[in-house]
């Protein structure tokens, strides 16, 4: 598989460049994943939609494009969820044995806002532990990045 760098680099550019992502600390990246908040920066915001990421961070520019979250955060919700939920419903039946309704009036509405509070944040801390440790493309951008990027409205339009 071959990679092609797209950006304003020439060739020696790249071959003298140091990647910037051999450093990068995953715990508070992840941390700032689950808050839904630029992995690079903290303070930009990771998603334009419910669970649509962003190309680009507003703030530091950091390009998110290359995340492949793919299944991962529904299983990780799914996991928890189930973890969290499963306990509490067999000690309700068991202490105080309720009505069918009772179970699907108070488990239903439960299972569904604790999958719709968590499957954004662990999408967030995936995509973040992918851009900590240089996963999916990450480290191209990395590789190529310049220092100070500028604005998107400020890149120049004619490359030769």
């Amino acid at each position: 598989m071959t990679v092609e760098i797209t950006k304003n680099t020439s060739p020696a550019e790249v071959e003298n460049a140091v990647p910037k992502c051999c450093n990068r600390p995953w715990w508070p990246a992840m941390v700032r994943g689950f808050s839904r908040k630029c992995p690079s920066c903290g303070t930009g915001s990771l998603y334009y939609a419910f669970l649509k990421i962003k190309d680009r961070c507003s703030n530091c520019h950091e390009e998110l494009h290359h995340h492949r979250a793919d299944d991962a955060p529904p299983y990780f919700t799914i996991f928890i969820v189930g973890h969290i939920l499963l306990p509490a419903i067999l000690a309700v039946e068991k202490i105080w044995r309720p009505e069918v309704w009772v179970h699907l009036s108070l488990w239903f509405p439960l299972t569904i806002i604790l999958t719709v509070w968590l499957l954004p944040r662990l999408k967030g801390a995936t995509l973040a532990l992918q851009w900590a440790l240089c996963m999916h493309g990450f480290e191209y951008s990395a590789l190529c990045a310049p220092a100070n990027p500028c604005p998107p409205q400020q890149l120049p339009q004619n490359i030769d």
